[in-house]
């Protein structure tokens, strides 16, 4: 990276920092917990000879950053895969419920953007369908962070929430679902050959913001792949051309992952492996009335604190899966 001539290959210089951050997610934090470690091995012994209950105390809570941390990086050696490190696209499609599941979208929509903070991680809306009352029909989002796709993929399935409709004057209780697929970010160049002749291209108005460029023309592009019944979307950029290279750049990564997905599964076959991986029609239940209760029907791991779940704290979720089934 400090050779002169580094940059003469801009491709390649971003594959190489990209490895070089993927490498230094391993080796940074484990410098540091072990450091920490080692600083409070040698002070606790002595704030325990002198009484310092203060210091003990913040010590004690030091050992337990320390545990989560760990655990953290055990929980990520199991993101092993091929394309575990990468970016992801996160899509949400609302089921049936009408209105209520369109709300119901827009709020898994906020829980994931506000997971992807939590971490540090940058979100970009790509494509919205608002819904005809209230909420969204669908948003597709691109996650930039080390191993998002690696984490995002055990969000994929249906997601089922049951609670006391806002938009039931009646006050009953309502039972909505929205599905959720995850595919990585291919950055680098892929052999996927995808025939003109298997692509339907539509274009169309654009519904979301950016101004009265996007709104007056028809920028929105959404590809439908006819073989395999990809469908993605763009519409945040302003001209066609961009959002129609954008939808291509969705569908290749997706196509790829098909390729992956079967690969590995093949060799999984081959060593014997006994654990069925598949997305079941229901991964998850939020249920917000008569009680607060949210349940991973795959891990049966299970939280009463719905207000965290929503507003993204979802890494207990997500690690149970891991441990289980990665």
């Amino acid at each position: 990276m400090e050779a002169p001539n580094f940059w003469d290959n801009q491709d390649k210089a971003n594959l190489v920092i990209a490895e070089s951050r993927t490498l230094k997610a391993w080796t940074v934090p484990y410098a540091k917990f072990r450091q920490s470690f080692q600083d409070v091995s040698t002070l606790l012994p002595e704030a325990y000879e002198i009484g310092d209950e203060a210091l003990i105390a913040e010590l004690v809570q030091e050992l337990d950053a320390i545990d989560k941390g760990l655990s953290e990086l055990e929980v990520r050696k199991m993101l092993s895969g091929e394309l575990d490190a990468k970016s992801c696209y996160l899509s949400i499609n609302s089921g049936a419920g009408g209105t209520e599941a369109c709300d119901w979208a827009l709020m898994l929509s906020r829980m994931y953007q506000r997971w992807a903070a939590r971490r540090g991680w940058k979100v970009e809306t790509l494509d919205t369908v608002e819904g005809d009352v209230a909420g969204i029909k669908s948003t597709t989002m691109r996650i930039d962070g080390e191993f998002a796709y690696g984490y995002g993929k055990s969000e994929k399935g249906v997601h089922r929430l049951v609670r006391i409709s806002p938009f039931d004057s009646n006050a009953k209780r309502h039972t909505s679902f929205a599905s959720v697929d995850v595919s990585p970010v291919i950055e680098e160049e892929i052999a996927i050959e995808i025939r003109p002749d298997d692509v339907r291209v539509d274009t169309y108005r654009s519904s979301g913001a950016g101004g009265q460029h996007v709104n007056k023309t028809d920028s929105a592009v959404r590809l439908t792949h006819l073989p395999t019944g990809i469908v993605v979307a763009c519409q945040n950029q302003r001209s066609q051309v961009q959002n129609k290279e954008t939808c291509y750049k969705m569908l290749r990564s997706k196509l790829y992952e098909m390729q992956v997905t079967e690969r590995e599964n093949a060799l999984k076959a081959l060593g014997g492996e006994k654990k069925e991986i598949a997305w079941g029609s229901q991964i998850r239940n939020y249920v917000f009335q008569p009680y607060t209760l949210v349940k991973d029907t795959r891990t049966k791991y299970e939280s009463g604190n719905v207000a965290a779940v929503m507003d993204g704290d979802i890494d207990d979720f997500i690690n149970a899966y891991l441990k289980e089934f990665g």
